[in-house]
């Protein structure tokens, strides 16, 4: 297993290549780092912006033979999201490294991450309502494909479904409350009371009531949480919502 000190020297000879590469036109950590929490089992993020007339492909092919030849990496995979391509690294003793390379005009915090500008100038952080918009629909649209997947026998892909609910209704509680919602990160800080409706949805069996009541919870769930943050829009989905919930109701 790494230790925090390889961590640390790794994490520096690859802002030392950045600052090197006259490509890179910022740089910034990301991740537990820049918010302070790094721990004995954190790995390394890293975000670079490309400077113009540079293809962000062939600054990523390069960097990707340099973590290969001079860090030992073992495997790697990308992550598109619009402009941005992120690659994950595997390096012997378990450390990750997750690079992420964007044009220097979308070299900006993405989402409610924590970005630590080590070099360069950051554009200006977008605001964060239309997450919760998109977090929003994807709620109730998980809900509706997980009542079809119960009605078609198809158990796991209606567990999918109803666990994708559940992070959703976290990261919206994170987003409401100022703590950050990507990949659960915030999840463990919220308030007892708010997690303990999404508790509810947890599946505990692959049989049609059992999931029936998931699914009911994580209604109950995502309209709670939806009250706290739309409230007009918690009125307007609440009676479909509840009915897609109610479809069916059966008795073992």
């Amino acid at each position: 297993m790494f230790t925090a000190d390889r961590r640390q020297r790794v994490r520096a000879k690859l802002l030392a290549r950045a600052r090197e590469d006259e490509r890179i036109a910022g740089a910034a950590i990301t991740g537990s780092a820049a918010r302070g929490t790094e721990d004995r089992w954190s790995d390394i993020d890293l975000f670079f912006g490309v400077a113009e007339g540079n293809a962000v492909a062939d600054v990523l092919g390069d960097w990707g033979a340099f973590v290969y030849r001079d860090l030992g990496a073992v495997h790697h995979f990308d992550l598109q999201a619009g402009l941005v391509t992120y690659r994950a690294f595997l390096l012997p003793g378990l450390l990750e490294i997750d690079l992420g390379f964007a044009p220097a005009a979308d070299f900006r915090p993405l989402g409610d991450g924590e970005f630590q500008v080590v070099f360069g100038e950051a554009v200006r952080r977008q605001p964060g309502s239309a997450n919760a918009a998109h977090l929003i629909g994807l709620a109730w649209h998980h809900l509706l494909h997980a009542r079809t997947s119960i009605e078609r026998g198809a158990a796991w892909q209606a567990e999918y479904w109803i666990s994708g609910v559940r992070d959703h209704v976290l990261a919206l509680a994170c987003l409401r409350l100022g703590l950050p919602a990507a990949h659960a990160k915030g999840a463990d800080e919220l308030p007892p009371d708010v997690t303990a409706a999404v508790r509810d949805a947890l599946v505990g069996g692959l049989y049609v009531g059992e999931l029936d009541r998931a699914l009911r919870a994580a209604t109950v769930a995502f309209l709670g949480e939806l009250r706290e943050t739309d409230a007009e829009l918690a009125v307007v989905l609440a009676q479909p919502l509840r009915e897609l919930a109610a479809i069916a109701q059966r008795v073992e």
